[in-house]
């Protein structure tokens, strides 16, 4: 008759215990690297854009009024221009940046 699968998981640790294998290293000793943190921000810039498109569409489906009158809300709070560009960037990076490393990647 076979074993169950505690009993392996025990005869596994029994045997890694006995001949003294290291266990897998934990992620704070790689030293970090310019293709890793590109890899991580790739990441993190895809996972924005889907989301923020997910919500700029469900808010076009379920919002009342046209996009000229939130247009018009967002004008007429009459935000200054360093917040303004600040918003702008925080538009346009996370599209550029997906974009060229995509482009980078695939070259």
């Amino acid at each position: 008759m076979g074993t169950t699968a505690k009993e392996e998981m025990t005869r596994f640790w029994e045997k890694n215990t006995k001949s003294n294998r290291p266990l897998s290293p934990h992620i704070t000793i790689y030293k970090w690297s310019l293709p890793m943190a590109m890899s991580i921000t790739h990441r993190g810039t895809g996972v924005a854009l889907s989301l923020g498109v997910s919500l700029f569409s469900l808010a076009a489906l379920l919002l009342p009024e046209q996009f000229p009158h939130y247009l018009a809300m967002v004008k007429s709070l009459s935000l200054g221009p360093a917040l303004i560009y600040s918003a702008k960037f925080a538009l346009a990076f996370p599209l550029s940046y997906h974009t060229w490393n995509g482009v980078r990647h695939l070259v």
